[in-house]
């Protein structure tokens, strides 16, 4: 596990049962569920997700849409919009979130004043930081969700190029920056390895190929029940 402290190291990676711990019994409230489940379930950044209009989330009749909408505004370097479809673990908790959801923003902060006016990416810092530490986890930080979510996809096999289209990174080296490789992806790389022995295979010509064959046939047929026939 790679710890991040202080703002050092990148942010770990979260395996199933941490998510699990986590969203069971760390975070406590449906607000701080949703937020971390937009995180981890559309890859986006911490501020992507505070920022979130509610009127790109919810259609006029307050369902669910099918997509996301991440607006460029709201993106890391401003390069463009883009849209997240939404999978039916981050539909239930959005649904769940309707009523409470801003008029302008998913998630308002309190402060209807301030010049934010929606959920400040430092208190999503916070609320995640009493969050691990109530259930005794360490070396997790908001980027966890979508370091998490990058590796899972690229574990499944999904090309670069279409994680890259869903993450918004401005090159595919940045993104690999993201991906985590684990042990047992090392261990099954160098297994590889093994097709390109260097000790000569046995050459057989093909009487002894056949030979084995024979000797099959002939014990099969040694094996056979004798037909005795009575007058």
């Amino acid at each position: 596990m790679v710890v991040k402290i202080d703002r050092h190291g990148q942010a770990s990676v979260l395996s199933l049962d941490e998510i699990e711990l986590l969203f069971n019994d760390g975070l406590q409230s449906d607000r701080d569920r949703t937020l971390f489940g937009v995180c981890l379930f559309s890859a986006c950044r911490i501020a992507e997700a505070c920022s979130l209009l509610t009127k790109d989330v919810y259609a006029t009749n307050g369902r669910v849409r099918p997509e996301l909408i991440i607006r460029k505004g709201s993106t890391k370097g401003k390069l463009g919009t883009r849209t997240i479809p939404v999978i039916e673990d981050l539909r239930s908790l959005l649904a769940s979130w309707q009523p409470s959801a801003g008029a302008t923003y998913l998630f308002p902060g309190r402060h209807t004043n301030h010049h934010w006016r929606h959920l400040h990416p430092e208190s999503a810092s916070h609320i995640l930081a009493e969050a691990v530490k109530r259930v005794g986890m360490e070396g997790f930080s908001t980027h966890s969700f979508r370091r998490t979510a990058l590796t899972q996809m690229s574990n499944a096999g999904i090309p670069l190029r279409v994680i890259q289209k869903l993450s918004g990174h401005r090159s595919l080296a940045v993104l690999q920056e993201y991906l985590e490789v684990g042990d047992a992806q090392v261990r099954g790389a160098a297994n590889s390895l093994s097709a390109l022995g260097y000790i000569r295979k046995a050459q057989y010509s093909d009487a002894e190929l056949e030979l084995p064959q024979r000797r099959l046939i002939q014990s099969s047929e040694s094996l056979k029940t004798p037909v005795i026939e009575i007058d």
